[in-house]
């Protein structure tokens, strides 16, 4: 169960994705700053972890971009420890940004980095992450390499495929040789099983998937397929008005599209409460149905 920390507040990334599950990304830029500061991003945790709530397995810093454009990183880790000593905290991030050496010395401090490297080839690049033009693929790879020989903790690196794009034999190939010399602690190898950002990008078979862990030696596959994450921790809302479950169903979608069954788990609600909730927020268009690869998803 992972407490999600949003260090953007908006659509702000280096890459527009084609399948990117928070959207279309809005600003396209590398230019760092404190886009959310660190004393804000504290000052609600801590007021959350002061009601009560039950604790997350771990604290995880993503958001709606690439968090490690925000110049507060550091800080929100170190303080995010502060609170929680005794839970890990955890990175998500594109990869981009790690041939600044800030980054890297920021993100020395998590306990767990889970980086993206999709492809090493530059044509599946340009068309698969959509990258703001001064990022180079090489000096991201070099930059994950970098990372790693100053790392002590644990990185998750994550390959999402997909078909027609980044499946070829050229890109497992290069995967391959990059994957012994970065020595992550495991690999995940996923595809898409929400929306995406753009139409046209489309989940590869489970024999792709399957070849491609084999190859990267990632591991078992029931902990490495995507798309069935509960939500960012138990909110308790069992028993409180609809209109304010209707409300976090409302600002959880409008993050990423989710499924009746992962708000229930998420939120920690029956999934009848989550369906009523979803139905009155359909009606007032205030959220949209779409289908899924093996469900129906509802985003913002």
């Amino acid at each position: 169960m992972s407490l999600g920390l949003d260090l953007l507040g908006a659509r702000i990334c280096t890459f527009d994705c084609l399948y990117c599950e928070a959207g279309v990304t809005e600003a396209l830029t590398t230019v760092r700053k404190p886009y959310v500061p660190a004393r804000r991003i504290l000052d609600e945790l801590a007021a959350w972890k002061a009601a009560g709530h039950a604790m997350p397995d771990v604290v995880t810093l993503g958001g709606l971009g690439e968090p490690c454009l925000n110049t507060d990183l550091g800080d929100i880790i170190a303080g995010t420890k502060e609170l929680f000593p005794d839970i890990p905290v955890a990175v998500l991030t594109n990869s981009s940004l790690t041939p600044d050496p800030d980054v890297r010395g920021a993100l020395c401090a998590a306990d767990l980095v889970l980086p993206s490297m999709d492809t090493l080839v530059a044509s599946e690049y340009r068309r698969l992450n959509r990258p703001q033009a001064a990022i180079g693929l090489d000096a991201i790879r070099r930059g994950l390499l970098d990372f790693r020989a100053m790392y002590g903790g644990s990185i998750f690196l994550e390959v999402l495929l997909l078909a027609g794009l980044n499946d070829t034999a050229e890109n497992l190939e290069l995967l391959q040789g990059f994957c012994r010399e970065l020595a992550p602690t495991r690999v995940d190898v996923v595809t898409m099983s929400r929306p995406g950002a753009y139409a046209g990008a489309s989940a590869v078979s489970r024999e792709v998937l399957d070849r491609f862990r084999e190859v990267l030696g990632s591991a078992d596959a029931a902990t490495t397929v995507s798309g069935n994450a509960a939500g960012h921790g138990p909110t308790a809302l069992i028993g409180r008005h609809s209109e304010e479950l209707a409300a976090r169903i409302a600002a959880s979608v409008a993050r990423r599209p989710q499924t009746e069954e992962g708000l229930a788990a998420g939120l920690d609600v029956p999934v009848t409460q989550v369906r009523q909730a979803l139905a009155a927020l359909l009606r007032t268009g205030s959220v949209r149905r779409q289908p899924g690869e093996d469900d129906f998803f509802y985003s913002g």
